[in-house]
């Protein structure tokens, strides 16, 4: 069986070159902004922005919610490059797509990653508006053979057979923690298993059942494949997720989730959630210093 591959090493490097010559920004942190959440790039300066449809190879999204460009700034003395909007397979983007801005991060020199998305509750003690801290995921699509490191692997990226039992910086959830107790939002910061499925549905009550019994704390659409190619190409990763409803387990219930409900919740937090990633960037830059 032929294996198509979509994207090839010297795609990476075309779109690479061309942004490398487009900005002097050479960023060492890139920011993975989800639904409703592109205003983390808000509190950036000197910055510089292009449009996904203007940077050669790159998808573009096509979700409410997602503006769908790259934003290079700083963060205090930071280099930072903020995604604003990522990309979903229910959008029908190939994973090698959806991912395909990781490879050019890693390309750019880039050492950390934070991506944040919106996602279902669905343990019960969380409530909407809650942010949770990602300590691991499952990936449902991944189990399905749905991955983006399925077919030919590329060395120059890394490993054949990558772990995964560390995927999310344990120093940079510490991290997170410590920063979140400082700004006094301890009482609505959790940490936590996200599930990915593959939407565009919201959840069935006898699936949300399931992902419960699987030790699941909340679901979303997105993310896991960005960590996954992120991981395998040795970056460090930090996962926040906003709790923006509860994920129905009861046949009983009425309440019914939907999209706009999603961001409206995230223009709640949007602020506090800027004022955690801004100060998260500026320690997490200090840390890799002193790592080094």
């Amino acid at each position: 069986m032929h294996t198509h591959i979509c994207c090839s090493f010297d795609d990476y490097k075309l779109t690479t070159e061309w942004l490398l010559n487009q900005t002097n920004h050479r960023p060492k942190v890139a920011v993975i902004c989800g639904s409703g959440l592109g205003l983390l790039a808000d509190g950036a300066t000197n910055k510089q922005t292009f449009r996904y449809q203007d940077i050669p190879n790159f998808p573009v999204s096509t979700v409410p919610g997602h503006e769908g460009c790259l934003v290079f700034g700083k963060i205090e003395d930071t280099s930072c490059v903020f995604m604003k909007g990522h990309f979903h397979l229910y959008e029908g983007y190939s994973l090698c797509q959806v991912t395909f801005p990781v490879r050019i991060f890693k390309l750019m020199g880039v050492e950390s990653v934070l991506v944040t998305n919106a996602s279902g509750g669905i343990c019960p003690d969380f409530k909407v508006g809650d942010i949770m801290i990602i300590k691991d995921h499952i990936n449902l699509p991944g189990f399905a053979g749905q991955h983006p490191l399925c077919g030919p692997n590329d060395e120059r990226f890394g490993i054949r057979f990558p772990c995964m039992s560390d995927a999310y910086s344990k120093d940079l959830r510490t991290l997170a923690l410590d920063v979140g107790s400082e700004l006094g939002c301890s009482h609505f910061l959790r940490s936590g298993v996200y599930c990915m499925v593959s939407g565009p549905n919201f959840e069935t009550i006898a699936e949300a059942r399931m992902l419960l019994t699987l030790g699941c704390d909340s679901v979303g659409m997105s993310m896991v494949p960005e960590v996954t190619v992120a991981k395998h190409s040795g970056l460090r990763v930090l996962g926040l997720t906003l709790i923006t409803n509860k994920v129905s387990l009861d046949y009983s219930r009425e309440e019914k989730v939907n999209h706009d409900e999603v961001l409206e919740i995230c223009k709640m937090r949007a602020e506090l959630l800027q004022k955690l990633v801004t100060t998260l960037i500026g320690r997490c830059q200090l840390q890799s210093i002193n790592r080094h």
